[in-house]
């Protein structure tokens, strides 16, 4: 009998996904956005994923076997509801909730999951419902999709699950041991997202974009020290200025932050508008410089000897998609491979709760090659939609889908690329994608002003043909899924100048033959016509909405964008 383990997340009210593995084999994931159209899906449970990943392991839901979530109880005998209770001393009614009712948030997202299995129609009475705490749903999705058989360091940096907001343990012969967790609001992923909100971002949604402002600042303008400090192997946020609840939020037009008035007498008022300027960008730059510190700190006094050991460390959490981290951490000697895992962030607890309740039965779950693990359309559902769209597109045919398309690219046009399954994770690599040619001076700036309507100062990243990184970047790794980057050698800054950011870095994936057929061959035609094999790839999608799902999405994006030429599978789409 097969062992069918279905995983959802949503715990937290943002990022809703489903995953589904089957005797270890990682068949479906979708986060729940793609398909309802709202980026981060907050307050929604994995209906429409769920119901995806069941159709395409053409399975019925009578057929599954356990239920994983990454949420779960908290034992009042444990330190972490202690914790949150004293340093958040100031706010006492949250203080007494914590230790008087401090499952109350797992006990309404369980009936949460109960009403959402009836609604797929799988009885709750006939399956089991394993509750997975949340960083160690973090841990597993590293850990256990990396494929590293050594003895492997495992660290988790989080806004908050339950409570804990930062992992550090290893992995041994599949099993995975805690050496310590730090428990909200001594959150360094959770101060990062409260300075994204400062600097005029979304929190959970804006942090990669101070990431890219970054680079244009001076981290040594501005002494950000104060906010944060780890001393004798413990975090402490200032709850002074960051992390603050209750009375000491900042409020503006009716809203509260997770920053204080201080912060705002310090430094001024919050950041408005799409410029990035002074102060604003050294800002930036300090908290990005304060994030890498603190993080290397806390990774080498609870992790170092492992990695020194070992070389191996696997990383998630929200705070592994900060790929200027992940360059630091690759950079070191000690380390010789990094695996992040590609959908860090809460929607990838959907992969790491399953995988940990497969692991736990017995059954490995296999290593994570690739993450085109969405819907996939044939040229015929293309060509229904084009000819049902009222924009009328026109289409064609096209034989030789790589060569026609790298044409296009050459050219200097922007090209949207629809490709068989959609990725999981908030990265396009090269399943639903906008491509350009990264020699084509100015295609960055179109892309961004006339397509993606988003900021001029964000960086776009390269795809390439994997053989070519060692001959690009000044370090060699492995870069699957883009959760790094990498410093670019001199001869090439000029060669691809339009996918190089600020301070000569890249964000890049290495395409491996066999993962993305058709993709790897416009990369090779691409190097036959310009000689580099790199293309300029950025996600589908226009600011604000989700990563493209169905040629239908892809349709209403062309028709609201200035794109001229969308290729979905066979078709080329062009307007009349």
């Amino acid at each position: 009998m097969s062992l069918i383990v279905l995983g959802l997340s949503g715990a937290l009210n943002h990022d809703p996904s489903a995953a589904l593995y089957i005797d270890g084999v990682l068949v479906a994931a979708a986060e729940e956005e793609r398909f309802v159209r709202d980026k981060h899906a907050k307050n929604r449970l994995p209906l429409e994923a769920a119901r995806f990943c069941l159709q395409q392991a053409g399975i019925n839901p009578g057929q599954v076997n356990v239920v994983a979530i990454p949420f779960a109880p908290i034992a009042i005998t444990r330190p972490h509801r202690w914790h949150y209770a004293r340093r958040y001393w100031y706010a006492p009614d949250r203080g007494l909730d914590a230790l008087l009712n401090g499952n109350r948030r797992y006990r309404r997202y369980r009936q949460r999951i109960l009403s959402l299995l009836s609604q797929l129609g799988i009885d709750p009475g006939r399956i089991e419902l394993d509750s997975v705490e949340h960083h160690l749903a973090h841990a597993s999705s590293a850990y256990h999709c990396s494929g590293f058989t050594e003895k492997t360091a495992i660290m988790g940096i989080d806004g908050k699950g339950e409570y804990a907001t930062t992992f550090f343990g290893y992995g041994e012969q599949r099993r995975i041991h805690r050496i310590k967790e730090f428990v909200d609001p001594d959150s360094l992923g959770g101060l990062y997202g409260a300075i994204t909100e400062f600097l005029g971002f979304d929190m959970l949604d804006g942090e990669y974009k101070v990431m890219g402002m970054a680079p244009y600042g001076d981290p040594q303008r501005y002494d950000f020290s104060r906010l944060a400090s780890f001393e004798e192997g413990e975090l402490q946020i200032n709850t002074r200025y960051a992390n603050v609840i209750g009375l000491r939020r900042h409020k503006r037009k009716g809203r509260g932050y997770y920053f204080s008035n201080k912060l705002v007498d310090w430094l001024g008022p919050m950041r408005e508008g799409d410029v990035a300027d002074d102060p604003y960008i050294h800002y930036a730059a300090s908290m990005q410089a304060l994030f890498e510190k603190l993080a290397l700190q806390m990774m080498d006094y609870y992790l170092g000897d492992i990695i020194a050991a070992t070389g191996r460390l696997a990383f998630a959490g929200g705070g592994a998609l900060n790929v200027k981290l992940n360059q630091k951490i690759i950079a070191r000697p000690e380390v010789k491979e990094l695996f992040v895992q590609p959908a860090s962030g809460d929607s990838g607890t959907a992969i790491g709760a399953a995988a940990y309740a497969s692991e736990q039965r017995g059954v490995p779950v296999e290593k994570m090659r690739h993450v085109y693990l969405g819907p996939a359309y044939t040229s015929e559902e293309v060509v229904a939609t084009c000819n049902t769209h009222p924009g009328k597109p026109r289409w064609r045919r096209l034989t030789d889908v790589p060569l026609e398309t790298a044409r296009l690219l050459n050219a200097g046009h922007p090209v949207a690329w629809f490709q068989g399954r959609m990725e999981f994770g908030p990265r396009a690599l090269g399943g639903r994608s906008i491509l350009g040619c990264p020699s084509s001076v100015g295609v960055a700036d179109r892309i961004n002003q006339q397509i993606k309507f988003r900021e001029r100062w964000r960086p776009f990243c390269p795809s390439m043909l994997a053989r070519v990184a060692p001959q690009l970047f000044k370090v060699d790794h492995p870069a699957p899924f883009m959760t790094f980057t990498f410093e670019v050698k001199e001869g090439w800054k000029s060669r691809i100048p339009e996918v190089v950011h600020e301070d000569g870095s890249a964000r890049a994936q290495a395409l491996e033959p066999g993962l993305n057929d058709r993709y790897y061959a416009l990369m090779e035609e691409m190097e036959r016509l310009t000689g580099s094999g790199v293309v300029l790839n950025t996600s589908l999608n226009r600011r604000g909405e989700p990563m493209v799902c169905s040629p239908l999405d892809a349709l209403e994006m062309f028709f609201g964008s200035d794109l001229e030429y969308l290729v979905m599978e066979d078709i080329l789409v062009s307007k009349r």
